[in-house]
């Protein structure tokens, strides 16, 4: 049978499973907000993040004067347990709760003073000696700890992203290298343009998913700016002198991160606007990549009654009821992914619009947002690079014929006819069937079959000259 030991804070009492390390305000949590099922404990890098604030915490405070030596040790050692990875199943807390994160960071505070008092040979609950409040969470709030852990942790996720858009992007790089010499019609608006190659179609896929990488990078610097020592609106209450620029200083350095103290702490403490610009980042990398996909899925499209020019590799049967039919979907499944991340972006937009005052408290929701549109999106990536952009093969003859029977390439002959005559060409195309050469050259002969040759040939249709006369 389960023993229990109780605790109480300013509502009353309650029974806590002696086996657990969180305490009473985390068991109220869990009562109060059952909302997506999901616990912070699915963010390891969140958990990893809190492990380090608390930490420095503890040893800005131990340079003030302000902790002990011994309690701010063992707090430190705790707090490097969860760095570690440890006790990850104790964060119970759901990723979407009121309060401004408190439940999360009291979760945080609890697990961390009853760690520390397991080392110190104490029992869970001893607070006496170790308190979540009175020692882990000294000279902070929430309102500094969560949205500083908050940022540390988004900084390592856009790396972790930046890492599989880098993957994605040489994918597309090395089939833009392989496709280099593939003839195909480029086309506007689902009509046939002028020819190009499929090479450089798939070179412009890899070097628009390289502004992305350049545009997360450029964001990572927004989130490098905290508010610790702000407390609880930022007027540095309950914090001792000289600790934001200490606390800030060891963050810094334990985490790797450039880190600096913000200059206004009430504004830091309220203002979302980083989130909202890291977030609109990632709808634009997830618009461009859907866009590909798009590409892609019309690319393949058939294979006999569509375009045709790639092939997709074949990952699973299409249908139950049509044999041989074979969908591509890994484009589709990226697509609803950037659909989702897409939406969690207006969601962010809501959240930060909606902070009053001294604090936004809707932080939680755009933590969770940002958090699962990196994770959703960095799968994406991965998916789309390992099982399908590796391995798409090019339909050469299908993507070369479809250049010299199209009405398109009648463009390449406007410096030498004149756009009139190339329109009356192009109009006797469409109403007859004949192709550009059959009436350039043969009926109306326009040009000779050797400046045909030399317009036409296959080096001037994929690395074009200026040709007159």
């Amino acid at each position: 049978m389960s023993k229990y030991r109780v605790e109480h804070d300013f509502l009353g009492e309650k029974e806590i499973p002696d086996e657990v390390y969180y305490g009473i305000q985390t068991a109220r949590a869990l009562e109060n907000f059952n909302i997506t099922g999901i616990p912070i404990a699915k963010e390891p890098l969140f958990i990893q993040a809190f492990g380090y604030v608390k930490k420095a915490a503890a040893m800005a405070n131990r340079e003030c004067g302000v902790l002990s030596p011994e309690t701010a040790e063992v707090i430190c050692q705790a707090s490097d347990r969860l760095i570690a990875g440890e006790y990850l199943d104790q964060f119970v807390t759901d990723m979407i709760q009121g309060g401004a994160g408190t439940s999360v960071n009291m979760n945080v505070n609890e697990v961390i003073a009853n760690v520390a008092l397991e080392m110190l040979g104490h029992q869970k609950g001893d607070y006496d000696v170790v308190h979540p409040n009175n020692h882990v969470n000294f000279s902070q709030s929430t309102n500094d700890a969560y949205p500083t852990a908050f940022r540390i942790a988004l900084y390592k996720k856009i790396d972790a992203f930046i890492l599989s858009l880098d993957a994605l992007e040489k994918s597309f790089d090395r089939k833009g290298e392989e496709f280099a010499n593939v003839l195909k019609m480029g086309r506007t608006q689902l009509q046939d343009a002028v020819p190009m190659t499929l090479g450089a179609e798939f070179h412009g896929f890899s070097t628009t998913i390289k502004e992305e990488i350049l545009r997360l990078e450029e964001s990572k610097s927004l989130i490098c700016e905290i508010n610790m020592g702000a407390t609880a609106i930022g007027t540095s209450i309950n914090a001792p002198e000289r600790y934001p620029e200490l606390v800030t200083k060891h963050l810094r350095e334990i985490t790797g991160i450039p880190l600096f103290l913000a200059h206004d702490l009430i504004e830091a403490t309220c203002d979302t606007g980083a989130y909202v610009q890291v977030s609109g980042v990632l709808k634009r990398s997830a618009i461009k990549i859907s866009k590909i996909c798009n590409d892609l899925r019309l690319l393949s499209s058939g294979p006999r009654a569509g375009i045709n020019e790639i092939n997709l590799p074949r990952m699973q049967p299409g249908s139950s009821i049509m044999p041989g039919k074979v969908n591509p979907v890994i484009p589709e499944v990226v697509n609803q992914t950037a659909y989702y991340v897409i939406g969690a972006d207006m969601t962010i937009t809501m959240a930060a619009e909606a902070g009053q005052l001294q604090l936004n408290v809707m932080e939680p929701v755009i933590a969770y947002s940002l958090f699962t549109s990196l994770t959703y999106l960095s799968n994406a990536c991965y998916t789309l690079q390992k099982k399908c952009i590796d391995g798409i093969t090019a339909n050469e003859e299908i993507c070369k014929n479809m250049v010299m029977n199209s009405i398109g390439i009648v463009t390449a002959l406007n410096p030498i006819l004149g756009y009139e005559e190339s329109s009356s060409i192009a109009k006797e195309a469409l109403a007859t069937g004949k192709s550009i050469h059959e009436i350039t050259v043969l009926d109306r002969k326009s040009i000779t079959q050797k400046k045909w040759d030399e317009v036409f040939s296959i080096e001037n249709l994929i690395n074009p000259k200026f040709i007159n006369d």
